[in-house]
């Protein structure tokens, strides 16, 4: 290789380098997450574990993880939530992030049974809570800001009658649904903690 050829390798590599250094600086959000949004978290209004109210606006400014399961379930929740333990394993110390696991069951779910289920875990409650509320209420949330009742991503109609959905949704500081994971496939999750990696650095 000629001393002419490496020369302009090493120039256009500073000049890469030193364009996407000025971006970095004078763009806000250059070079960090390119996950084109997918919805909107809505108000919302639930019960925790303990029967304590959780709405939006106890996950205001945090990056968090939103699915459904139910306590009987023996097929997908068990996989999925033991994806979940990984990512909670990894998070349980950050401040701010969270988990929020909602019954697909509510007539079953009673907020005792959500905590006796969190207790099988042995996970903190305040950094994965389960939720629980009106059977209308938690499937519009699943339907229409987390998205996550359908493997394209689009809402059921309203007339299915219960979501059992294998999908993780995450959702970045400003409420916002960057992306949709299989829950049931620890290498999704894997890709999905990569991602929160990135939304944990944004403002």
């Amino acid at each position: 290789m000629s001393r002419k050829t490496i020369f302009y390798i090493v120039f256009f590599a500073v000049l890469v380098i030193g364009f996407y250094t000025t971006m970095s600086f004078l763009v806000p959000g250059f070079g960090t997450s390119r996950v084109e949004p997918i919805g909107k978290v809505q108000p919302f209004t639930f019960s925790n574990q303990d029967g304590g109210i959780v709405t939006e606006q106890d996950v205001k400014g945090k990056v968090f993880v939103a699915e459904y399961f139910f306590t009987t379930c023996k097929t997908w929740c068990p996989i999925m939530h033991n994806n979940m333990k990984m990512v909670y394993d990894r998070y349980k110390n950050e401040n701010d992030f969270l988990i929020l696991s909602h019954t697909s069951d509510p007539a079953t779910d009673s907020a005792a049974r959500l905590r006796k289920y969190a207790d099988s875990l042995n996970v903190n409650t305040s950094k994965w809570i389960f939720l629980t509320g009106t059977k209308d209420s938690l499937y519009k949330q699943a339907r229409y800001s987390y998205r996550i009742d359908d493997p394209n991503n689009n809402p059921l109609s309203s007339d299915v009658d219960f979501i059992h959905s294998q999908f993780f949704s995450l959702v970045d500081k400003k409420g916002v649904v960057r992306n949709i994971y299989e829950g049931n496939q620890k290498g999704d999750v894997e890709r999905m903690i990569k991602e929160i990696d990135v939304l944990l650095k944004e403002k």
